[in-house]
């Protein structure tokens, strides 16, 4: 690439670079090649493997993954929302501590800072907040779990702490203090992720303020220990079930511990790039189909999966 390319090629080309530098470097690190090789670091895959099927829980498996409910391809196609409908980050909490809704529940756009911003609704007939914080601490353990949620995008998922087997733990405990890592697709294009799970409290969130629960995790990448965004998928009762009220803010910066074993896996994996240093709207489009895709079908079976496997 020529350096007389524009600001935003330039920009690629920087992140592009030192995403690469960086994750040869912490692979190169005393011991991180040994540890990678010694830890369970498979390789991602699109669709089922035979031994896929072989699990228990197969009988789930879809050949696509279910459209969104409607009022998604409605956003997507109304376009971005203005900024002075959509809440900022400082207004999180309040947004989710709303009994009722809020201006634009499923919508994308971009603030004033900079942060793209995604909202997605999905209403969850028979399906309990409890099924979530069951899932969030079961369904990373291993890759073909994580391909229920969406068949057609999700490629990879391994645990930083393998918690989902032991003993004496709460759902929460499962996953709130630990990260997940996935490969999905989104848009089109690979992303190696690191979703790090944390308290509600620290967005600010009460979850004695509803009836349910909320997912909060901070969005990084995992090929280096930097956070990228921030969401929250807020499950509350409703009289035939649950809805999901899901929050993302992306270009939203921060670091993460140091993993060098999850990092030489991401880098034997095979590293795919991030586009650029910025999302755009355009991710923000993509990012809301996509979570309209995935929470939708799982709802259509999640109430048999947790009866199955939840051990209650």
């Amino acid at each position: 690439m020529s350096f007389s390319a524009s600001p935003t090629s330039r920009r690629r080309f920087l992140i592009a670079g030192s995403t690469v530098t960086a994750a040869a470097a912490v692979a190169a690190l005393p011991g991180a090649q040994a540890a990678a090789a010694a830890s369970t670091c498979e390789a991602r895959y699109a669709g089922y493997r035979d031994i896929d099927r072989a699990q228990p829980y197969a009988k789930y498996f879809k050949s696509r993954t279910d459209a969104p409910q409607r009022q998604v391809p409605a956003a997507l196609a109304a376009g971005p929302v203005a900024p002075a409908l959509i809440p900022t980050r400082a207004k999180l909490a309040d947004d989710i501590h709303n009994p009722g809704y809020g201006a634009v529940e499923t919508g994308y756009g971009k603030l004033a800072s900079g942060e793209i911003w995604v909202a997605c609704l999905t209403d969850m007939p028979r399906v309990t907040p409890a099924m979530w914080d069951w899932w969030f601490g079961w369904h990373s353990k291993e890759s073909a779990r994580y391909k229920l949620w969406h068949p057609d995008a999700h490629q990879y998922a391994a645990l930083r702490y393998p918690r989902v087997d032991q003993p004496g733990l709460t759902d929460k405990q499962k996953y709130i203090g630990n990260t997940s890592y996935v490969d999905e697709i989104i848009g089109g294009h690979l992303d190696q992720l690191a979703i790090g799970f944390v308290e509600p409290s620290k967005f600010k969130i009460d979850t004695n303020a509803f009836d349910g629960t909320a997912i909060c995790a901070t969005v990084g990448t995992s090929l280096v220990p930097v956070n990228i965004g921030q969401l929250v998928h807020q499950v509350r009762r409703t009289a035939r079930g649950s809805e999901m009220r899901s929050r993302f803010y992306l270009n939203v910066p921060g670091t993460r511990g140091l993993d060098t074993d999850s990092i030489a896996c991401a880098v034997k994996r095979g590293v795919s790039l991030p586009k650029s240093i910025l999302f755009d709207t355009a991710f923000g489009a993509a990012l809301l189909e996509h979570c309209g895709q995935e929470m939708n079908h799982l709802a259509q079976f999640l109430p048999e999966l947790y009866a199955e496997f939840s051990g209650r």
